[in-house]
């Protein structure tokens, strides 16, 4: 019998579904931080603004010797492309000397999505008169987003031995920004004994119990080092997790050095605006906090869903801003017959993934049979569908949230419809448990079955592994009831009722049902089914307007950008001259850069092409 059909029939868990548990500090850690210290504090600590910093082959040594550093065919050949037009980039250089001042905060290079993109950004926002700086880890963090539990194992981390050759790696990968000639900043730079004295006292004295709500100048560090914490062991709680109190706190070093030195950094140097991937967890999370607190503009990206795309945002993590974009930015858009068959083409190919770089089944199967057959739901009777997101994602605090966590939420909706004999509730979980780029330790059907033995005759479930097409299962619904999943967007756009209790983006767009509280969220529930099935046309043309502007208009091309193969490496940058990075030659990275520069809209204006 297959696995959906064990879980959906209510009769058992089989086991193979199901995780297994997994299995100090150094007296000398201080005094390594010293010499570290000691040996980069050169005058180039302190170089003129404008001065630009050695190449990284100063930096690319381990505690052991030096890296060997040979071409990776995964980052650009700035190399050889600056050597070929030395010229065109000695003059943009000097002319960028006295422009607006641009933080490039990468700070984690082995990132090839980062380390491609910003250095990127970093030439083309040169040539457009901007003064670019970066800022990059040498090996002086505790833990941060390259740590993860998969290669690095807690007990590394909680002795702090995991950097060779992990951080060897990250150096390494920093070559390609070294290869600029651009101003680059290192974190052991700003940071002096008596800074890790005071986050030793700090991280000592805090127990780990505290740490999520810890502030540092007034900044949230300890809910960037939990969330962080939750990323390494890819769970949505440190119950039961092999050292997890170490690693927090190790989390939680990470995100007080970061905060030094970026109150430092920014302090020394005038920046006019930051750039920086994703926007949270350590340290990104914690740059962030501290440019934002300093009134330096933001820009956050993150790689979007269709290829060669990506995510801009201004002064927060998309997670938030998207959360509150204003109905004005899309509500007035052009929205013809055109711009409608342009959402319907792309909407129907995220069935199979085939415009996309990020998709999760290669052959989704949409038969009713299927359904049916694989989870015993009963499609003569009222269904209500319900889709999970993994567990440990973006684990920040978000106000509009009805519940603490989602697993309180799936929780909670279960207990309800197990009283509910006349519903049935379908769940679907997330199929990034197993394969998003770092897939759960944490698996929702493991959560379900620690409460329920056995599922309630009414309570289906759809595994991560399962080939069943979510979109066709929530078409055999009355509504879905979603917490923080993007497939909302999606749903509405289907003419499906959609119920919100979380951070899902499709809220606030007057296009679902949106609660904020426990009380309301029950209120609702009693509700279902819904008299009506399906959304009234009218809302449904809104809802597509939403999504062409989600997917079409806040998703950015950039022609540079080549998607590979590789399944852990979606792009690479592809680039035969840097005349193709001058203003007026890509309209994705012209906006993209006239954003960071100067603060306007992320929008894409595909209805106008």
């Amino acid at each position: 019998m297959p696995v959906a059909a064990t879980i959906g029939r209510a009769d058992g868990f089989p086991p193979e579904c199901y995780t297994k548990p997994v299995a100090g500090w150094l007296l000398m850690k201080q005094l390594e931080d010293l010499l570290v210290w000691w040996r980069h504090r050169l005058p180039s600590s302190r170089r003129m603004e404008a001065e630009p910093a050695p190449g990284a082959a100063d930096r690319n040594t381990s505690r052991s010797g030096p890296i060997k550093v040979k071409q990776d065919p995964f980052l650009p050949p700035w190399a050889s492309l600056l050597k070929r037009e030395g010229a065109l980039w000695k003059t943009a250089r000097e002319s960028a000397s006295t422009g607006p001042r641009i933080l490039i905060a990468n700070s984690v290079p082995s990132f090839y999505n980062s380390t491609n993109l910003e250095s990127l950004l970093a030439v083309a926002l040169t040539l457009r008169g901007a003064q670019v700086h970066i800022l990059l880890c040498d090996k002086t963090l505790s833990a941060c987003m390259n740590t993860k539990f998969r290669k690095v194992s807690p007990d590394s981390i909680s002795a702090g031995t995991f950097r060779e050759p992990l951080c060897d790696v990250c150096v390494q990968r920093g070559s390609a920004f070294s290869e600029l000639g651009l101003p680059i900043h290192f974190y052991s730079q700003y940071l002096t004994p008596v800074d890790h004295d005071e986050i030793s006292e700090i991280v000592r004295s805090v127990p780990p119990e505290q740490i999520p709500s810890y502030r540092y100048e007034g900044l949230p560090v300890g809910e960037h080092a939990y969330a962080g914490c939750l990323r390494y062991y890819s769970t949505g709680t440190l119950e039961n997790q092999h050292l997890s109190n170490d690693v927090l706190k190790r989390y939680f070093e990470a995100a007080l050095a970061t905060t030094k030195v970026m109150f430092q950094l920014t302090s020394r140097y005038d920046f006019a605006a930051a750039c920086f991937h994703h926007g949270i967890y350590v340290p990104q999370g914690v740059v962030g906090e501290v440019c934002r607190s300093q009134s330096i503009r933001v820009s956050t990206w993150n790689t979007a869903y269709r290829e060669r795309c990506f995510v801009f945002s201004h002064g927060d993590t998309y997670h938030q801003t998207l959360l509150d974009e204003p109905v004005s930015a899309w509500k007035d858009m052009t929205f013809t017959d055109r711009q409608d068959q342009e959402i319907s083409n792309y909407l129907e190919s995220r069935w199979l993934g085939s415009q996309d770089w990020i998709y999760f089944h290669d052959t989704p199967d949409d038969s009713l049979d299927t359904l049916v057959q694989e989870t015993g739901v009963d499609i003569a009777k009222p269904i209500i569908g319900m889709l999970t997101n993994v567990m440990w994602d973006a684990q920040l605090h978000y106000r509009q949230n009805a519940f603490p966590g989602m697993l309180d939420w799936i929780l909670e909706t279960i207990e309800y419809f197990r009283q509910q004999s006349n519903l049935q509730l379908l769940i679907r979980v997330h199929p990034a448990e197993l394969r998003g780029i770092q897939a759960s330790r944490q698996f929702v059907v493991d959560e379900i079955r620690k409460a329920y033995s056995e599922l309630p005759a009414n309570i289906f479930v759809i595994p991560p592994e399962s080939n069943i097409n979510t979109y066709a299962a929530m078409l055999r619904c009355n509504c879905a009831l979603i917490y923080g999943t993007k497939t909302g967007v999606e749903l509405t756009s289907m003419g499906i009722p959609v119920i919100v209790a979380g951070e899902a983006w499709i809220r606030n767009k007057g296009l679902t049902i949106d609660v904020t509280s426990r009380e309301q969220y029950q209120q609702v529930l009693k509700r279902l089914p819904l008299a009506e099935s399906r959304l009234p046309e009218k809302q449904v043309q809104e809802a597509r307007k939403y999504a062409y502007h989600f997917f079409l208009r806040r998703m950015i091309p950039v022609n540079s950008i080549l998607p590979t193969p590789e399944e852990k490496i979606p792009f690479k940058v592809s680039i035969e001259s840097l005349e193709k990075l001058l203003p007026g030659i890509d309209e994705g990275l012209d906006l993209v850069c006239d954003g960071i520069m100067n603060g306007t809209p992320y929008i894409y204006r595909s209805e106008e092409k």
